[in-house]
């Protein structure tokens, strides 16, 4: 749990960086929501590649963090601003695992 944490602190830190030094947006509350989403992706990756959970877990668990994304950025923005969110989580959720699918273990734990 610690090391999911720290994957979600960094991503999001990494993010929050690259979005505000190289496209300068407009809206700082909107950079640091997509850095948040694009963190919780990693953690939430890291967290369950683990043999604990089943593909269909795995797949339940990403598309309830993305419906949380969504409300969330809903409430604070409008779902215009949310969409991207998921699409940043989703992309980086499959990111992980195809890295992970390389490696002769299929995780990225060990």
């Amino acid at each position: 749990m610690k090391k999911a944490l720290l994957y979600f602190a960094l991503g999001t830190v990494v993010s929050f960086l690259i979005n505000y030094f190289f496209y300068s947006s407009e809206n700082i509350g909107l950079d640091i929501y997509y850095a948040l989403a694009f963190g919780f992706a990693w953690g939430i990756a890291y967290y369950l590649d683990t043999p604990d959970f089943t593909l269909s877990q795995k797949m339940g668990y990403s598309f309830s963090a993305m419906g949380a994304l969504v409300m969330v950025g809903t409430l604070l923005f409008n779902l215009e601003l949310a969409i991207p969110s998921i699409l940043k989580f989703s992309t980086v959720f499959v990111a992980y695992y195809l890295i992970a699918s390389f490696r002769a273990n299929k995780t990225l734990r060990k």
